[in-house]
């Protein structure tokens, strides 16, 4: 059975905590498609946070930045530090 489908773009997804009334927000990366993306990342952050897409048009230094990071297709990574 073949895997899902991902692409080889990047989305950045920001993400939002529950924690009230400070919320906490992370910016995330995805390769994969838009809609794949919100799933990824939601996954890899704690229940309950919500995720939503940032439009985004990445620089040409911004693009081979994040192909450095060597990230495979549906593969997420956090852009924000702890």
């Amino acid at each position: 059975m073949m895997g899902e489908s991902f692409c080889n773009s990047f989305t950045v997804v920001e993400v939002t905590s529950v924690d009230a009334p400070q919320p906490k927000k992370q910016m995330w990366l995805a390769l994969a498609k838009h809609n794949q993306a919100l799933t990824l990342v939601l996954a890899a952050v704690p229940e309950g946070w919500t995720a939503e897409i940032v439009p985004t048009v990445l620089t040409a230094k911004q693009q081979r930045m994040f192909e450095e990071l060597n990230l495979s297709p549906g593969d997420v990574y956090r852009l924000t530090p702890e």
